[in-house]
């Protein structure tokens, strides 16, 4: 292997490993499953090639490692440098916008390496064009970001499928991230190579209230931020949709969530906020832990955190991979300032009047079909161009869940669409088709 790394090295022109690199390989030659923290460009891409290239054997024509990442670019990225190491072993990206069909070819002959995003993997896994039982080494490169995308489901769904790991590597550029219980880790050993630098993106404000029921101040706070995405918690689920009627009553467009909701109420309201249906989401706890929700800017504190772990992880929801993002505590007349807040935290000082944000301009559809019903996003774009006569810039972010959909489109063309595609048909069956609410 050390013939193989130099020669390697010279491909790339580089005269050595660096430290992290060189703790990835030497972690990853134990039976543990690794975690590797490391920022973006630091070289992340070869700690983790030369670990799985060390597990790969060249008298197996089985597909034997696969990585899992969340963008088209970064499976290209990593093809690329996995074919520049010269290993001699097979390797093809999958990922969506990709024709199926040429991923299809270059699968008939099974790569050593599959990398590609969640979606794909997980479509070429159920229509049977991956060997799944001989792969032994997984990969989930910036695994934090893919959480944060919504491929949570399709995840777990391929980690399930792979039945026959020996070895997991987890790769992220932010410590934040709590790890799902579904990626069932095996022992991890940690690498943390994190500056720490990260962590000073989160501001943490207070404003003070004069009312005990905060609402007013909650109002003229969301009034002053604009139009930014924010999540507002509190503390039971009564307040939650308390809040969220107060705010929607004074005119501000908005979406709640909480446990005893219904799981397509759930997902529709989180469907809403990711897609920019609505920009504030109100919330319990529920919403601090692993939920897939990018480029938060806002965390109001509506109701206190009861310790500083629930503040922490509640706070976690924003500042993420290279992102910004402010925490802010609204303190009542009764209330003090948590110990665990810096006695020099900035206070936050509200002008006399209220503007209201500008409303969202997407509006988010409901459609009663999904995977189960080999429903996917390809075809719902063809139905909304087609039948709907959108243009490819009216429609938003898709979602498709087991047994339906959502789709954001731009607010202006909903009543069209919907008496456009009244009386047609996805995959030649009539479906119903409306608002989500």
């Amino acid at each position: 292997m050390e013939e193989m790394i130099t020669q390697i090295l010279q491909n790339f022109k580089i005269e050595k490993l660096n430290e992290m690199q060189l703790a990835s390989l030497e972690a990853n030659e134990k039976p543990n499953d690794v975690v590797l923290l490391s920022s973006t460009g630091s070289g992340k891409t070869l700690a983790f090639l030369l670990p799985v290239l060390q597990r790969l054997d060249k008298t197996n024509n089985k597909t034997q490692a696969l990585v899992v990442v969340p963008s088209r670019e970064l499976a290209l990225q990593i093809e690329q440098v996995f074919k520049t190491m010269g290993t001699g072993f097979k390797v093809t990206s999958c990922y969506g916008g990709h024709k199926r069909e040429i991923e299809e070819n270059n699968l008939l002959q099974a790569p050593a390496l599959i990398v590609g995003t969640p979606g794909r993997i997980g479509d070429h896994i159920r229509r049977g064009n991956m060997q799944v039982d001989s792969i032994e080494t997984l990969v989930l490169d910036e695994f934090d970001k893919s959480l944060e995308l919504g491929f949570q489901e399709e995840m777990a769904f391929i980690i399930e499928s792979v039945k026959n790991l020996k070895k997991r590597i987890l790769t992220s550029a932010t410590e934040a991230t709590e790890i799902p219980d579904f990626i069932q880790l095996n022992d991890p050993l940690r690498l943390n190579f994190l500056t720490g630098e990260k962590e000073a993106a989160l501001e943490v404000k207070v404003i003070m209230s004069d009312d005990k029921d905060k609402s007013d101040t909650l109002f003229r706070l969301v009034c002053y931020f604009g139009n930014r995405s924010t999540i507002i918690f509190c503390n039971h689920r009564e307040a939650v949709e308390r809040t969220s009627a107060l705010l929607a009553d004074k005119g501000i467009v908005n979406v709640y969530y909480h446990g005893a909701l219904e799981q397509q109420e759930r997902e529709s309201a989180l469907a809403k906020f990711r897609n920019g249906t609505s920009n504030i989401l109100v919330t319990t706890d529920l919403a601090s832990r692993g939920l897939d929700i990018p480029n938060i800017r806002y965390i109001i504190h509506y109701h206190l955190p009861a310790t500083e772990d629930v503040f922490t992880h509640r706070n976690g929801r924003t500042a993420r991979m290279e992102a910004s993002g402010t925490a802010i505590l609204i303190i009542g007349p009764e209330e003090k300032v948590p110990d665990y807040i810096p006695t020099n935290t900035q206070e936050i000082e509200l002008p006399e009047s209220n503007e209201l944000p500008e409303k969202p301009k997407w509006s988010t559809l409901f459609i009663a079909a999904g995977k189960k019903d080999k429903v996917n996003k390809i075809d719902i774009v063809g139905f909304l161009t087609n039948k709907g006569q959108l243009k490819k810039e009216d429609i938003g972010l898709i979602e498709v869940k087991d047994f339906f959909s959502f789709v954001a489109v731009r607010k202006v063309k909903v009543s069209n669409i919907l008496v456009n595609i009244k009386d047609e048909k996805i995959k030649n069956k009539k479906v119903k088709i409306d608002i989500a609410k």
